[in-house]
């Protein structure tokens, strides 16, 4: 990559994740953290996490140029997580943001063999982003700005999202296509209190395309269903409770809010696609809009996954993004879009970690070339049809 050059800025939240090894398995968690105990570990490994990390380096495996934008303090964590992601390309943290006025994000991972994880998670300086945090001007080079997981960045939620919505309009005022992805936050934070339905009213009406999960969608246009879905499910995947039904109804509620694209992740169900039926707005969408809108114009469709073998799940959403948004540099039609973005997630899964298993663009193109099959789609999709072949699912 050339210094000073990105098809593509990803901003919003990063951390430095620290995993110590565990040799032996531990019967559950309370006989491991037993006050006064001395537990021996193995080497610790640490790495960059969240969609400013995820997302981004997968972007940069794929073949495209990439500048990060993720905000961490003059500390040790802020320190390794700059030098972590320079070790793959220098270039690629030409914007991040250092401040001295809080510390980096940072996540233990307490993962024995056999035992549930447990999590010890400091947000750090990414709960204080802000919009006047983004340096504008190393935007003018680039043609899509990606923003992710406002729900664990504080300054980004509180007060109606003023932050947030002030963000993405001046990115829209440069003339970038913009894309926002969400994270689901917990019940009980104050994020989880939040107004997340007024928080995406002010934010969406800047963004092109929204890229969140069915769960996360759910959870923040309609709790009570949420709830109910969560209770039927007993603690199963909610994503095979969705129904073409309800996915358009979550989806036309965002393109009403103003998206002119909507991307719903569902897990091992694939993804879901919903566009506006407004050419206008379409071709507002910045330096990436369609050359031809009446392509994406009014469509809804649903990719299936691919069939691989899942080593790990650390990252899919992230990754499914980061190939939706290739298929979007390059000019895609909404069917190859699709296909790219679950292609991107199949090779995340076949890795534990995030992104080592994201090979270069041409690589996934062979790789669909040779008749990659899909999962089954087991979500009610009532009317819809089957085309066999773009290998996609098209609503009726």
């Amino acid at each position: 990559m050339a210094r000073g050059t990105a098809d593509i800025v990803v901003a919003g939240h990063i951390c430095l994740d620290m995993i110590p090894a565990f040799e032996a398995a531990e019967t559950s968690l309370s006989d491991l953290l037993v006050p006064g105990k001395l537990v021996n570990v193995g080497p610790l490994t640490t790495a960059t996490g969240g969609p400013v990390s995820n997302t981004g380096l997968a972007l940069h495996r794929l073949g495209f140029q990439v500048r990060l934008m993720g905000k961490v303090g003059d500390d040790v964590a802020g320190r390794a997580i700059v030098e972590l992601v320079s070790q793959l390309d220098a270039a690629l943290a030409e914007g991040m943001i250092l401040t001295t006025q809080s510390t980096s994000s940072y996540t233990v991972v307490i993962s024995p063999p056999g035992v549930d994880r447990i999590f010890l998670h400091c947000p750090g300086a990414n709960d204080t982003f802000g919009a006047d945090d983004v340096d504008y001007g190393k935007l003018d080079d680039a043609r899509l700005f990606h923003f992710g997981y406002p729900p664990l960045m504080r300054r980004m939620f509180i007060d109606g999202g003023g932050e947030l919505s002030a963000l993405l309009r001046r990115v829209k005022e440069r003339g970038l296509t913009t894309s926002l992805d969400m994270a689901r936050p917990d019940p009980a934070s104050e994020a989880g209190r939040a107004d997340w339905r007024t928080i995406l009213s002010r934010a969406l009406p800047y963004v092109d395309l929204f890229l969140p999960s069915f769960d996360e969608t759910l959870f923040m246009l309609d709790r009570a269903r949420f709830d109910q879905m969560d209770d039927e499910a007993e603690g199963g995947d909610l994503n095979s409770r969705a129904s073409g039904r309800l996915l358009r109804e979550l989806a036309d509620e965002l393109i009403e809010m103003g998206a002119a694209v909507v991307a719903l992740k569902l897990g091992t169900q694939g993804l879901y696609l919903r566009t506006t039926k407004d050419p206008l707005r379409l071709a507002s969408a910045g330096r990436c809009a369609p050359a031809q809108t009446e392509d994406w114009a009014d469509r809804e469709l649903l990719a299936p996954c691919f069939a691989v073998d899942v080593v790990g799940t650390t990252g899919s959403g992230d990754c499914t993004i980061a190939g939706f948004l290739g298929g979007v540099l390059k000019g895609l039609s909404p069917e190859e879009v699709m296909t790219a973005a679950v292609a991107v997630g199949a090779c995340n899964v076949e890795k534990p970690d995030a992104t080592s298993g994201i090979p270069h663009w041409s690589t996934v193109q062979e790789r669909l070339r040779a008749g990659w099959g899909r999962r089954q789609v087991t979500c009610a999709l009532h009317g819809w049809a089957w085309d066999e072949q773009e290998q996609i699912w098209r609503a009726g």
